[in-house]
C-alpha cells in the first residue's frame, strides 16, 4: 500500500518538477529563436524567404557560408585524424600517469575561446618564443613564422579544442573492445592495418560518427577562435551574424544568417543520427581494466612515447606559451602586465580595470552555476521520474540550446527583449541567464543517469516509515546525488566563466566579462595590451583548469554522459 501511495505521489514528480525548466526554456531561448524567424523570414504576418534569398544572392555571404561549411570538415577530419592515436594508446595500455593524461586532454576542450585564440596568437606570432629560436639559426634575422591569423592557425586551435572529444568519445568503446578479436585476426594471417580495418573499425564506427558529429557541429558554430584567429578574410557564419548586427547594423541579414545556420546544424543532427543507427553494432564489451595492459619493449613503447610527446606539444605548448607572453613587456620580462590589471588605463576601451572584469566573470559565473544547477535538478528529476513520452519530449527540448551556437542565443536576446519591459535588454542579468541556458543541458546529461540509477525501493521504504516527498529526497535521495551535484556544478562554472559567444551580444559596456576583455585588449595596438590579453587569459585558463581538475577527482561515476 505505501509503495502504491508512493507511485501515486510520484505521478505528479516529473511535470511539476518540468516547470520551471520548461518556463525558462519557453522565455530565454524560444522566444528569442521565434524573434529572429520574425525578424528573418517574417513580413506583415506572413513567411518572407527574401532575406535568405538576399543573403544566397551575394557573393560575399555565399563565400562565407561556403568557408564555414569547409572549414568544419577540415577540422573534423583533422582533428580524428590526430586524434585516433591517442584514443588508441589511452585505450588500450597502461602506463605511468594515464589517469592525469586522461584529464589534462580534457582542459582544452572546456577552455574558453578567447583563452585558445590569444594562446595561439602568442604560439605563432611574429614575437612567439619559436621564432626567438628560428632567429638564433645562421642567416635567419627575423621569425618567419608569422601567422597567427589564417585558416592554418584557426584548423589547428580547432584541433586543440577537440581532441578531448575524440578520444573520449572513441576511445572510451575502444577500452571495452576484446582485443582478442584483433588477435584472432592476426592469428589467421591478416597484418595490423587488415586487422584493424576488418575488425576493430567496424566496431568502432558509431563512437566515430558520434565524434565526428560533434567535432563538426562545434566548427561549424565556432565563433571566438575564428573571430580572433580568423583575420578579416575568414569569416565564418557567426563572424557574419557578428559584423551585420554591430557594424551594419542589418537585422533582417543577420537573421537570415542565423536562420541558415540553424537549418543546417538541423540537417547535420538528423544526418549523423540516422548514420549511428545504420552504422550501430551489437556486441559483448568488457570491462577496461581487463583490456589496458602495459606496452611491450620496443615498437609499443615508442608509439606511446611519441604520442605523449605528440600531446604536450599540441596541448601543453600553447598553454605554456600563454603564460610566458602574459611576462613580456616592453622593458623585457617582468609582472608589468600583470600589476597593471587593478588600472583603467587612459584610452582603453574598457571602462573598468581588468580586476573589475575579473570581478564580473565570477560573479556572473556563480549565479548561471546556480541556475544551471537548480534548473539541471529539476529536469533530471522531471526526465526521470516523469513516465511514458512526457520524459522524453521534456528531454529532447531542453538539449535544442546545446544544438544551437551561442552566438544565435545572444543575437536572439538582442532582437527579443528589444522593447520588453523595464529595458530588459539593458539588464546585466541577461549575461548569467544566457550562459545558465548554454550550461543546463551539461548539468542535466551528467545529472540524469545517476537519478535514473537510484532505487525507488529506497524512497519507498522512507514512505512506509513516514515520511514525506520531501523528507525522503533530503535523508535517501540527496546524499546518493550530492558528488553528482558538484560535478555537475564544475561543468556549470568552467562552461558559463568562458562563455564568449552570447556574452558578447549582451554585456554591458561597463560590466564586461573575462573573455570580453580580452577581446578588447587584443583589438588594441601595443605589447602591453598584448601582455594584459595574456594575464587575464592565463587567470581564465587556471580558473577553468581548477574546475575540472575538481570534476575529475570527484567523478568516479560511470554513468555521467560528459
Amino acid at each position: 500500500m505505501a509503495g502504491h501511495r508512493a507511485g501515486q505521489g510520484g505521478r505528479w514528480v516529473g511535470p511539476a518538477c518540468a516547470v520551471g525548466p520548461l518556463l525558462f526554456l519557453a522565455v530565454f531561448f524560444a522566444w528569442p529563436v521565434l524573434a529572429i524567424l520574425d525578424t528573418g523570414l517574417g513580413a506583415g504576418g506572413r513567411v518572407d524567404f527574401g532575406p535568405v534569398g538576399e543573403v544566397l544572392g551575394d557573393r560575399e555571404l555565399r563565400r562565407v557560408l561556403w568557408f564555414t561549411v569547409v572549414q568544419a570538415i577540415a577540422s573534423t577530419v583533422l582533428t580524428l585524424v590526430l586524434a585516433l592515436p591517442g584514443a588508441w594508446v589511452l585505450a588500450r595500455f597502461d602506463f605511468p600517469g594515464r589517469t592525469l593524461v586522461r584529464a589534462a586532454i580534457t582542459v582544452p576542450f572546456v577552455l574558453p575561446t578567447v583563452v585558445v585564440g590569444t594562446a595561439f596568437v602568442g604560439l605563432l606570432g611574429a614575437r612567439s618564443p619559436i621564432n626567438g629560436l628560428l632567429e638564433l639559426l645562421p642567416g635567419v634575422s627575423e621569425g618567419p613564422l608569422a601567422f597567427e591569423q589564417g585558416i592554418g592557425a584557426v584548423l589547428l586551435a580547432h584541433v586543440f579544442f577537440n581532441y578531448a572529444i575524440v578520444v573520449r568519445t572513441v576511445g572510451g568503446l575502444w577500452s571495452h573492445i576484446d582485443p582478442r578479436l584483433e588477435e584472432a585476426a592476426r592469428a589467421l594471417g591478416a597484418s595490423p592495418w587488415q586487422a584493424f580495418r576488418e575488425v576493430t573499425l567496424p566496431l568502432l564506427r558509431p563512437a566515430i560518427a558520434a565524434a565526428a558529429s560533434i567535432v563538426f557541429l562545434f566548427t561549424f558554430t565556432s565563433f571566438g577562435v575564428v573571430l580572433i584567429l580568423g583575420g578579416p578574410r575568414w569569416s565564418t557564419i557567426e563572424v557574419e551574424i557578428r559584423r551585420q548586427t554591430q557594424f551594419l547594423f542589418d537585422l533582417p541579414v543577420a537573421s537570415a544568417l542565423a536562420v541558415i545556420q540553424m537549418i543546417m546544424v538541423g540537417a547535420t543532427l538528423v544526418f549523423w543520427s540516422r548514420y549511428q543507427r545504420r552504422t550501430a553494432v551489437r556486441q559483448q564489451l568488457r570491462a577496461a581494466g581487463t583490456v589496458a595492459r602495459r606496452p611491450r619493449p620496443g615498437r609499443e613503447r615508442w608509439l606511446v612515447g611519441a604520442n605523449l610527446i605528440f600531446l604536450l606539444l599540441l596541448l601543453g605548448a600553447p598553454l605554456i606559451v600563454l603564460v610566458e607572453r602574459s611576462l613580456v613587456t616592453v622593458d623585457g620580462y617582468g609582472l608589468g602586465n600583470w600589476r597593471a590589471l587593478d588600472e583603467t588605463r587612459r584610452g582603453s576601451t574598457l571602462f573598468v580595470s581588468p580586476l573589475d572584469a575579473v570581478t564580473n566573470s565570477l560573479v556572473a559565473a556563480v549565479l548561471a552555476t546556480v541556475m544551471a544547477v537548480v534548473l539541471g535538478l529539476l529536469a533530471a528529476l522531471a526526465v526521470t521520474q516523469w513516465r511514458g513520452r512526457g520524459a522524453a519530449t521534456v528531454d529532447a527540448l531542453l538539449m535544442l540550446p546545446l544544438g544551437t551556437s551561442a552566438v544565435t542565443v545572444g543575437f536572439g536576446f538582442l532582437v527579443a527583449f528589444d522593447d520588453a519591459p523595464l529595458d530588459f535588454r539593458g539588464s546585466w542579468l541577461l549575461v548569467p541567464i544566457a550562459q545558465a541556458l548554454i550550461a543546463t543541458p551539461f548539468v542535466v546529461r551528467t545529472l540524469t543517469p545517476v537519478l535514473a540509477s537510484m532505487q525507488i525501493r529506497l524512497r519507498e521504504a522512507a514512505a512506509v516509515l513516514g515520511a514525506g516527498p520531501l523528507r525522503a529526497w533530503r535523508e535517501v535521495d540527496f546524499p546518493i546525488v550530492a558528488r553528482a551535484l558538484l560535478v555537475a556544478a564544475g561543468f556549470g562554472f568552467a562552461v558559463s566563466i568562458g562563455e564568449f559567444g552570447a556574452t558578447n551580444f549582451v554585456a554591458r559596456s561597463d560590466r564586461p566579462t573575462v573573455p570580453v576583455a580580452i577581446f578588447r585588449f587584443l583589438g588594441q595596438p601595443g605589447v602591453n595590451n598584448l601582455g594584459q590579453a595574456m594575464a587575464l587569459s592565463t587567470i581564465l585558463m587556471v580558473l577553468t583548469t581548477v574546475a575540472v581538475l575538481a570534476i575529475e577527482r570527484l567523478r568516479d561515476l560511470e554513468g555521467s554522459e560528459f
